[in-house]
C-alpha cells in the first residue's frame, strides 16, 4: 500500500457546508485515508492509497457533487508513513488476526504485518493523521506494551530488534546508462517501507541492499527496480548478516530491555571505547559504505567512520554489549566477504579519546565536558530534491531526532543547514538519515561549526589531535560564514501593472534588513530575492510586498532559478575526457550539475545564474581543450506541429479513396442488376431454379471457384489494402478509447468495418467450402466507404489546426539572435566589444544596441538617450524615450540613438519569452470542444451494439422454435446444410445488417461538412475561420471585449485641430503649416509623420521646403532650420482668395461645433509677391521644450493643451523664430463603423468591453465615442490574458478582437480569437478567426454566421438519427411479418442515402448573406448615442474594482445632460465636471494615485 498527498483545486465553494459535504462525501470513498478541504485556499488535500484511488478518481468525485476541481499539481506526492512496534502478550484476548482487522478499519493505518513468532505487530501508519497512543488505545481489554519506540522509516534508531534481523541483498542490475538511473533506483526504492540502506554502483552494475524481511520481501525489491524501468536478478540469494547465535541473542535481548535500561548501561562514559582496525581488501566507496552501513546497524556500536585511503575503520563500541574479536568477524561477514580485518598495535591508544573522533549517537549526560560546543551546525549537500515537499518532509523527519535544535533546508542551494547538540547526535549520522529519506546527501567541506562556546579545558586538548580546538573559533568568522548561507526565493507578485510598480517593489525592499538583493520580472509576475534566512523568512518578504500593495505568495517550485545550458562539445575522444569535462566543472564554484555523454557529444550543465554565467562555463570547456558550441534550440514550436497529423490523414484518405472508387461502381451496378432481376422475378414468375441459373451467367456473378464469385473476389482484393492502410490510425484510436473505457466514432467506425469485414469473409469461406451455387451477400463495400468519408474529415480538420503553431515561430523570430556585449572602464570608457549568441548572455552584462537594433535582453540604459519603439509590447504607436535609469524591454526597437544597457532578465526570463510562453500556454491548454458525435457515439456505439446482439440472439431462438419464418424469409440458402446452420446464417445476417444500417457514417459527417461549408462562405466574405472548434465555439459567446489601438481606432495618429497662436499677418497661417511640415518631414516619430502628412494634404503638395541641422531630443521635440519653401507658397496662391470666403464661414462655424466632429482650417492671408529665399528656424514639441528653449507658454495655451490632453489628443506646440505660433492636437481616430458594431453586438445580447494599454484618459474619450461602458485601462499583454481568463472564470465564453502581438497571448486564450487582418502577423496566427478586411462590422458576421453553422450542424444531425431510427428496426426484423424486409444492400443503400442528404442539407449553407451595414444601420437609426463619462466605469489594470465616474448630485445631472443635449450651440468643451487642469504627465499616470480618476469635478 504506497499513500499519496494530492492537491485539488475546487472553485464553486460558498461557505462551510459545502467543505463539510465534499469532506464528508470523499472521506467515504474506499481508500481515502484523509481529506482536509480549505474554504480560503479553495482546494482540498487528500491522502489516499495509490491502488485504490487516483487523482483522476478523486477530480472526477468532487466534480460529480457540482464543484469544478482542477489538479493543481498532476504528480502526487508519497506521504512518509511511520512504523511503530508492539508487543502482543501471549494472554491477550484478541487473537492476532482479531488485532490486525481492528487496526485495518481506522483510517490513517497502512498496514499491520505479524512476525513469525506472532508476538510482535509491526503497524506502517501517517503520523499526521493518527499516533502511537492512539494506536494503543484502539485495541480495550488488551494490554500492549510498545516493545519499540516510534521510529521514521529507514532510521531506526532504537529498534536494535529491526536492525538486529536485517537482510543484505546483492541485485544485478542491467540496463543503468549513466548516474541519473542509479539516483533513480536510490530514490525510489529507498523511499520503500523496510529499506534502511541501498547503494547502486554504476560500475558494477549491481544494487546492495539493507532491508527488514518482515517489512518487504527481497522479489518486491527486484520488482521495483523492474518497475522502474531495469532488469535485475538476484547475485546471491539474501542471507542475514552472519554473526553467531550468541550475539544474536545478545543483540535481540537488549530489544526487550526498554530504551531506558540501554541508557543507564550506556550513562557510563567509560563503557564506550574506540578501536581502530586495518581493512584490507576495500575498492571503492561502495565497499566503505557497505561496511559502515552494516556495523552501524549494531546496537553495541555508536559510530563508525571508514575510511579508503588510509584503509581502516574507527568504531566507538561498547564493550559490555560486543567483543573486539566479533567486531572483527562482522566486519569480515559484511558481503562480499572478501575483507582481512586485522588490529595494529597501537589501537589501545586511540581509545585514550573517545569522544573526539566521532561524536557519539545516543546521549552520554556524563560526557558533556568543557571540550564540545554546546551546539554545532552543519551544512549537508542533498541531491534529489524536486519541490517544497521534499523540502517539508526532509525537515520534519530530521527535526524530530534526538539532538537537532534547527534545521533548514534550502531547496535552490540544495543543502540543510542542522543545528545540533553533538553529545546527541554526529553529522554522519544525520546525512545517513536523510539518505534513508531516498535522497543523496553529503557532507559539505564547510560542514561543522560550532555555534554555542563552552570554556576550553586544558587537560582534553590532545596533542594527537592536530586540529585547531572548535572554542578558538572567532566571531569574524562566523559573521563570514553566515554570508555564505545567503538564500534565494522566488515571490508570485499580482497587480503589478507597469515599471514603476517594479520601481516601487524594489526601492521598498532593498531598504529592509536582511535583504541583499531583489529584481522583479513584470510579465512573468515574479520577484526573485536574495535574503539571509537568519534575519528574514520568505513569508515576511512576502508580507512586505503584501504591504505594498500588491498580491504575494512565496513560490514553491523555485527550481526555476537555475540556469540550465546545453552545448555540443567537440573533441571528446574516450571516457576519460568525459569525466576530465564533468569533475572540472563540478569544481567550478556555481555549477549545480553536469552530466556529458560522449555518444551525442552533449553536455548537459545546471548552474546558479547568481555565481556564474554560461559564458564562464563555455570558456571552462575550451580551456580544457575541447571546442564548445551552443545547441541551436529548435525555435519552431514543434509540440504544437500537426504536420504529421496532416500527413497521415492524407495518406489515409489518399489509399482509401482509390479502393473506394472502383467498389462504389461494382456497388452501384450490381444494385442496378438486383433491382433488374426482381422486375423480371414478378413479371416473368420465374421459378427458383431459372432465376439462379440467371443470376450466374452475369458477368459478376460468374464463379471463380464453387461459391467464389467474380464481385466477392474483387470487393474482397479492394477492401483488404483500405482495412489495413486506410483504417490502420482508427484502429490504433480505438484500442486507445477502448483502453480507457470510452466509446468515440473511432470504436463505432472499427466496429462496423470489422464485423463487416470479418462475416464476409467468414461467409466467403463456408460458401467455398460449401461449394455453393448462389453467391452469398457480402459487406466489402462498407469500409472503403467509411474510411473515406472520415479520413477526409480528420484531414481538413488537422489542416486547419497546424496554421496555429506558425504563431510561435513568427514570435520568436522577434528576438534578436546576437547580442554585442561590452566591458567597460573607469568613467564608462569603452575597452572592448564582442558579438555573442543572445543566450550567452549573462545577467549583469553591458550590452550595447545601436540605432535600428533590437534589443536582445531585458535590462536597464546607464548610458544614452533613445526613443524606443515598444509596439511589440504595448501596443501603443507611440515611441517611448529612453534615458538612464529607464527600463528595455527584449524584441522592442532602438529607434535613433545608441544605448549601452546592464542586462536584468535573460533568457527564458525577458518579457518576450514570456509572451511566447502565454500563447504557448494558452494554445496548448485550450481543450477543443467535445464534438457533439463523439459524444452521442458514447451512447450510440453502446446502444447500436446492443440491438445487434439482440436482433442475433432473438432470431436464434424464433428459428429453433419456427424454422419456418426463416425458411420463408433466408432465399436462396443452400438445402444441402442443416436447419441449425441455416439460423445461425440468417441470424448473423440480421445483426450484421443493423450494424451495417446503423453506420455512424452520417453522423460524422453532419459536423465537418456543415464545417467546410461554413468556413468556405466566411472566407467568401472576408472571414478566415481556423476550422470547425471556433465556428461552434463563436455562437455560446457571451462577452466580446475589444482591444483600443488598431481595433477600435485606426492604430496611426492623424491631426485633429491645428489653432493659430498669432495673426495672419504677421504669419501667414499656409506658411506655419509649409515650415512645421518641413520640419517634421525628416522625423519618424508618429506624431510627426502625422503632422508632415497632413501639411501636404492641407497644402495640397506632394514636396516640402528643405530642412537642415535636424535635432531630436527624445521625449521634448525636435529643432531644425528650414528654407526653400516660398516657391510652395506661391504656387498655392492662385487658390487664396476662394478659400479665404470658404475658410471664414467655416471658422464661425468651428466655435461652436461639437467635439466629436472633425475641426477644420485656417483663414489665409495675402502672399507676398518677392521669391526672397528666407531661413527660419523652427521648434517643435511639448511644453518642457518651450520652456528649455526660453519660450513662455501662455496661460490659456496651456488650458486649451489640457483641453485637449483630457480628450485623449496629443497636444504639440511649434515655434517658428522664437515666436510660438500654433498648438497642434493629434489623436488616434475611431473607425467609422465601430460604434454600429458595438451597437449591434450589444443588441445581439452580447456584453462590450474595451481593453487597453493605453491611460485611462484616451480610453475612456474613445469609449464614450463608440458606446462602450466597461474599460480596462493601462493593462499589460499578461493582464489581457488574465482578465480573459477571469471573465472565462464567471462561466462566460469570451470573443477577443485585436490585431498586436500584445493581444496574442489573450487572442490565443480566449474561446474565440479574432484578429484584423491588418494586424501583426503573430496577432493573425494567434488568433481563431481573422478578419481580411478591416471592418469591425466582420465581427459582428462571423458570430452571426457561427450561429447558422451550428445551427445546420443540428439540422443534420436530425437527418442522420432518422435514418437510423427508422432503418435499424427494420433490419433487425420487426416489420417482417407485415412483409418488410431489408436486404443487407438496401442498408447499404439508406446509409448512403443518409449520408447524401446530410451533404445537400450542409451546401444549403452557401446561401448565406452576411448581415449589410445598410440593414443594421437603418434598424438601429436614432437609438445609437455617444455616452457621457458617467455611464462609463474606467478600471486600471485588471481590477474589477475601477475607478467608476465621479458621482453626480441629481442636479448635475440634469445640468450635465442638458449641456450634453445643447453642446452644438455652446462650445466644444464636454460638461465642465470633466475639465482638468492640471498637465497629464505620462509617468504619474501609470504611477499616480489610481484612487481617484483625472475626472474629479472642480
Amino acid at each position: 500500500m504506497e499513500a499519496k498527498s494530492i492537491v485539488i483545486g475546487v472553485e464553486g465553494m460558498t461557505c462551510n457546508s459545502c467543505v463539510q459535504t465534499i469532506e464528508q462525501h470523499v472521506g467515504k470513498m474506499n481508500g481515502i485515508h484523509n481529506i482536509k478541504v480549505s474554504l480560503e485556499d479553495k482546494n482540498a488535500v487528500v491522502i489516499y492509497d495509490s491502488k485504490l484511488q487516483t487523482p483522476a478518481t478523486l477530480q472526477e468525485a468532487i466534480y460529480d457533487m457540482g464543484f469544478d476541481a482542477t489538479l493543481a499539481d498532476s504528480n502526487p506526492q508519497p506521504v512518509l508513513p511511520d512504523t511503530i512496534f508492539l508487543s502482543i502478550p501471549t494472554q491477550s484476548a484478541l487473537t492476532s488476526k482479531q488485532i490486525c482487522s481492528t487496526l485495518l478499519k481506522n483510517k490513517g493505518i497502512l498496514d499491520v504485518k505479524l512476525c513469525s513468532d506472532q508476538k510482535t505487530a509491526v503497524v506502517t501508519f501517517i503520523s499526521s493523521i493518527i499516533n502511537g497512543k492512539q494506536i494503543i488505545q484502539m485495541l480495550p481489554g488488551v494490554d500492549l506494551s510498545t516493545s519499540a519506540p516510534e521510529v521514521t522509516p529507514g532510521t531506526c534508531e532504537d529498534s536494535s530488534w529491526s536492525q538486529a534481523s536485517s537482510v543484505v541483498l546483492r541485485l544485478k542490475v542491467e540496463g543503468m546508462t549513466c548516474h541519473s538511473c542509479t539516483s533513480t533506483i536510490e530514490g525510489k526504492i529507498g523511499k520503500l517501507q523496510g529499506i534502511q540502506r541501498i547503494k547502486v554502483s554504476l560500475d558494477n552494475r549491481e544494487a546492495v541492499v539493507v532491508y527488514q524481511p518482515h517489512l518487504i520481501t527481497a522479489e518486491e525489491i527486484k520488482h521495483q527496480i523492474e518497475a522502474a524501468g531495469f532488469t535485475a536478478s538476484f547475485k546471491k540469494q539474501p542471507r542475514p548478516l552472519k554473526l553467531s547465535a550468541i550475539d544474536l541473542e545478545r543483540l535481540r535481548n537488549t530489544q526487550t530491555k526498554g530504551s531506558e535500561t540501554a541508557l543507564k548501561e550506556n550513562s557510563n562514559v567509560n563503557d564506550t571505547k574506540t578501536i581502530v582496525f586495518r581493512i584490507d581488501g576495500m575498492h571503492c566507496r561502495s565497499c566503505v559504505l557497505n561496511i559502515q552501513s552494516t556495523i552501524s546497524a549494531l546496537p553495541s556500536v555508536t559510530s563508525i567512520v571508514v575510511s579508503l585511503e588510509k584503509k581502516s575503520a574507527i568504531i566507538n563500541y561498547n564493550p559490555n554489549l560486543i567483543s573486539i574479536d566479533i567486531l572483527r568477524k562482522a566486519i569480515e561477514a559484511v558481503s562480499p566477504e572478501t575483507f582481512k580485518v586485522s588490529l595494529p598495535d597501537e589501537y589501545e591508544n586511540v581509545a585514550l579519546f573517545p569522544t573526539l573522533a566521532s561524536p557519539l549517537k545516543s546521549p552520554h549526560p556524563a560526557l558533556k565536558d568543557a571540550s564540545q560546543p554546546l551546539t554545532q551546525v552543519v551544512v549537508i549537500n542533498i541531491e534529489g530534491m524536486t519541490c517544497n515537499s521534499c523540502v517539508q518532509s526532509i525537515e520534519g523527519v530530521i527535526s524530530q531526532k534526538a539532538g537537532v535544535k534547527s534545521i533548514h533546508v534550502s531547496l535552490s542551494n540544495c543543502n540543510a543547514t542542522i543545528e545540533y547538540d553533538p553529545l546527541q547526535t554526529c553529522p554522519e549520522d544525520l546525512r545517513s538519515s536523510v539518505e534513508d529519506m531516498g535522497f543523496d546527501a553529503s557532507l559539505s567541506a564547510k560542514a561543522e561549526l560550532p555555534v554555542g562556546i563552552a570554556q576550553p579545558s586544558a587537560e582534553v586538548q590532545l596533542e594527537s589531535h592536530k586540529t585547531e580546538p572548535p572554542s578558538k573559533v572567532s566571531p569574524t568568522h562566523l559573521a563570514r560564514q553566515e554570508t555564505k548561507t545567503i538564500s534565494k526565493c522566488y515571490v508570485q507578485v499580482t497587480g503589478m501593472t507597469c515599471a514603476s510598480c517594479v520601481a516601487n517593489i524594489e526601492r521598498n525592499l532593498r531598504r529592509e534588513d536582511g535583504i541583499h538583493s531583489i529584481l522583479v520580472a513584470l510579465m512573468a509576475g515574479k520577484a526573485e530575492v536574495r535574503y539571509n534566512p537568519a534575519v528574514i523568512h520568505p513569508s515576511a518578504i512576502a508580507e512586505l510586498i503584501r504591504e505594498l500593495g500588491f498580491g504575494a505568495t512565496v513560490m514553491e517550485n523555485c527550481g526555476e532559478g537555475d540556469g540550465i545550458l546545453e552545448l555540443v562539445v567537440r573533441g571528446m575522444t574516450c571516457a576519460s575526457c568525459v569525466h576530465k569535462i564533468e569533475s572540472t566543472l563540478m569544481k567550478t564554484n556555481g555549477v549545480l550539475y553536469c552530466s556529458v555523454a560522449l555518444a551525442t557529444n552533449k553536455a548537459h550543465i545546471k548552474y546558479d545564474p547568481e555565481i556564474i554565467g554560461p559564458r564562464d562555463v563555455v570558456q571552462v570547456i575550451k580551456d580544457l581543450g575541447f571546442t564548445p558550441s551552443l545547441v541551436k534550440k529548435d525555435r519552431s514550436a514543434s509540440h504544437l506541429d500537426h504536420r504529421q497529423e496532416i500527413r497521415q490523414w492524407k495518406r489515409s484518405f489518399v489509399v482509401s479513396l482509390v479502393f473506394c472508387i472502383p467498389v462504389m461502381g461494382l456497388m452501384i451496378y450490381m444494385m442496378v442488376m438486383d433491382s433488374q432481376l426482381a422486375d423480371a422475378r414478378t413479371h416473368h414468375n420465374m421459378s427458383n431454379e431459372e432465376m439462379e441459373a440467371l443470376h450466374s451467367s452475369m458477368v459478376l456473378e460468374y464463379q471463380l471457384l464453387p461459391g467464389l464469385s467474380v464481385m466477392n473476389f474483387l470487393s474482397f482484393l479492394l477492401c483488404v489494402p483500405v482495412q489495413m492502410f486506410g483504417g490502420w490510425h482508427f484502429y490504433i484510436q480505438a484500442y486507445k478509447a477502448l483502453k480507457h473505457k470510452t466509446a468515440n466514432m473511432d470504436v463505432l467506425i472499427v466496429l462496423a468495418t470489422s464485423i463487416a469485414f470479418v462475416y464476409s469473409f467468414v461467409i466467403l469461406l463456408v460458401a467455398m467450402a460449401e461449394k455453393a451455387k448462389v453467391n452469398p451477400v457480402t459487406f466489402f463495400d462498407t469500409p472503403p466507404m467509411l474510411f473515406v468519408f472520415i479520413s477526409l474529415g480528420r484531414w481538413l480538420e488537422h489542416v486547419a489546426k497546424g496554421k496555429t503553431s506558425e504563431a510561435l515561430a513568427r514570435l520568436i523570430s522577434l528576438q534578436a539572435t546576437e547580442a554585442t556585449i561590452v566591458t567597460l572602464g573607469p568613467d564608462n570608457i569603452l575597452l572592448s566589444e564582442e558579438q555573442v549568441d543572445v543566450e550567452l548572455v549573462q545577467r549583469g552584462d553591458i550590452v550595447k544596441v545601436i540605432p535600428g537594433g533590437k534589443f536582445p535582453v531585458d535590462g536597464h540604459v546607464i548610458e544614452g538617450h533613445s526613443m524606443v519603439d515598444e509596439s511589440l509590447i504595448t501596443g501603443e504607436a507611440m515611441p517611448v524615450t529612453k534615458k538612464p535609469g529607464n527600463t528595455v524591454i527584449a524584441g522592442s526597437i532602438n529607434q535613433n540613438g545608441s544605448l549601452l544597457i546592464s542586462a536584468t532578465h535573460v533568457g527564458a526570463d525577458t518579457t518576450l519569452s514570456q509572451i511566447v510562453k502565454l500563447v504557448e500556454e494558452a494554445q496548448t491548454s485550450k481543450a477543443p470542444i467535445q464534438q457533439f458525435a463523439d459524444k452521442l457515439s458514447g451512447y450510440f456505439v453502446p446502444s447500436i451494439v446492443a440491438v445487434s446482439v439482440v436482433t442475433l440472439f432473438a432470431w436464434i431462438i424464433i428459428g429453433f422454435v419456427d424454422f419456418e419464418i426463416v425458411e420463408k424469409y433466408f432465399l436462396g440458402y443452400n438445402k444441402s446444410i442443416s436447419a441449425a446452420e441455416v439460423i445461425i446464417r440468417f441470424a448473423f445476417q440480421a445483426s450484421i445488417t443493423v450494424l451495417c444500417i446503423a453506420c455512424p457514417c452520417s453522423l460524422g459527417l453532419a459536423t465537418p461538412t456543415a464545417v467546410m461549408v461554413g468556413t468556405g462562405v466566411g472566407a467568401q466574405n472576408g472571414i478566415l475561420i481556423k476550422g470547425g472548434e471556433p465556428l461552434e465555439m463563436a455562437h455560446k459567446v457571451k462577452v466580446v471585449v475589444f482591444d483600443k489601438t488598431g481595433t477600435i481606432t485606426h492604430g496611426t495618429p492623424e491631426v485633429m485641430q491645428v489653432k493659430f497662436l498669432v495673426e495672419s499677418n504677421q504669419l501667414p497661417h499656409n506658411k506655419m503649416l509649409a515650415i512645421v511640415g518641413t520640419a517634421e518631414s525628416n522625423s519618424e516619430h508618429p506624431l510627426g509623420v502625422a503632422i508632415t502628412k497632413y501639411c501636404k494634404r492641407e497644402l495640397e503638395s506632394e514636396t516640402l521646403g528643405t530642412c537642415t541641422d535636424f535635432q531630436v531630443v527624445p521625449g521634448c521635440g525636435i529643432s531644425c532650420k528650414v528654407t526653400n519653401i516660398e516657391a510652395l507658397l506661391y504656387r498655392k496662391n492662385e487658390m487664396v482668395e476662394e478659400n479665404n470666403i470658404k475658410n471664414v464661414t467655416l471658422v464661425k462655424i468651428e466655435e461652436n461645433r461639437d467635439e466629436s466632429v472633425q475641426p477644420a482650417l485656417i483663414i489665409d492671408a495675402e502672399l507676398p509677391t518677392t521669391l526672397t529665399s528666407q531661413k527660419h528656424s523652427v521648434l517643435i514639441g511639448n511644453r518642457e521644450w518651450m520652456n528649455r528653449n526660453g519660450l513662455l507658454v501662455k496661460n490659456e495655451v496651456d488650458k486649451a493643451m489640457t483641453e485637449h490632453e483630457r480628450r485623449g489628443h496629443t497636444a504639440v506646440l511649434a515655434a517658428v523664430d522664437g515666436v510660438l505660433c500654433g498648438l497642434i492636437a493629434i489623436a488616434d481616430t475611431v473607425k467609422p463603423e465601430a460604434e454600429l458594431a458595438v451597437y449591434t453586438l450589444k443588441s445581439m445580447g452580447l456584453e462590450v468591453v474595451l481593453m487597453t494599454g493605453d491611460n485611462s484618459k484616451t480610453a475612456r474619450s474613445i469609449a464614450s465615442q463608440v458606446g462602450i461602458t466597461k474599460v480596462f485601462a493601462e493593462v499589460l499583454p499578461s493582464h489581457k490574458v488574465a482578465k480573459v481568463k477571469q471573465l472565462q472564470d464567471e462561466g462566460k465564453r469570451v470573443a477577443m478582437v485585436g490585431d498586436g502581438i500584445n493581444d496574442s497571448p489573450a487572442l490565443a486564450m480566449a474561446n474565440v480569437g479574432i484578429a484584423i487582418g491588418t494586424g501583426t502577423d503573430v496577432a493573425i496566427e494567434a488568433a481563431d478567426v481573422v478578419l481580411i478586411r478591416d471592418d469591425l462590422m466582420d465581427v459582428v458576421a462571423s458570430i452571426d454566421l457561427s450561429r447558422k453553422t451550428v445551427k445546420r450542424i443540428r439540422i443534420n444531425f436530425v437527418f442522420a438519427l432518422i435514418y437510423n431510427l427508422i432503418g435499424v428496426p427494420i433490419a433487425a426484423g420487426v416489420f417482417l411479418p407485415i412483409g418488410l424486409v431489408l436486404q443487407p444492400w438496401m442498408g447499404s443503400a439508406a446509409m448512403a442515402a443518409s449520408s447524401v442528404s446530410v451533404v445537400l442539407s450542409s451546401l444549403l449553407l452557401k446561401m448565406y448573406q452576411k448581415p449589410s451595414a445598410e440593414k443594421l444601420e437603418f434598424r438601429a437609426r436614432g437609438q445609437m448615442r455617444h455616452k457621457s463619462p458617467s455611464q462609463i466605469s474606467v478600471h486600471i489594470g485588471i481590477d474589477e474594482a475601477g475607478t467608476g465616474s465621479p458621482k453626480l448630485s441629481l442636479m448635475d445631472q440634469i445640468i450635465n445632460y442638458s449641456r450634453a443635449s445643447i453642446n452644438s450651440l455652446f462650445s466644444d468643451k464636454r460638461s465642465v465636471n470633466s475639465i482638468v487642469l492640471n498637465e497629464p504627465d505620462k509617468h504619474s499616470l501609470l504611477v499616480g494615485d489610481f484612487g481617484e480618476d483625472d475626472d474629479t469635478a472642480l
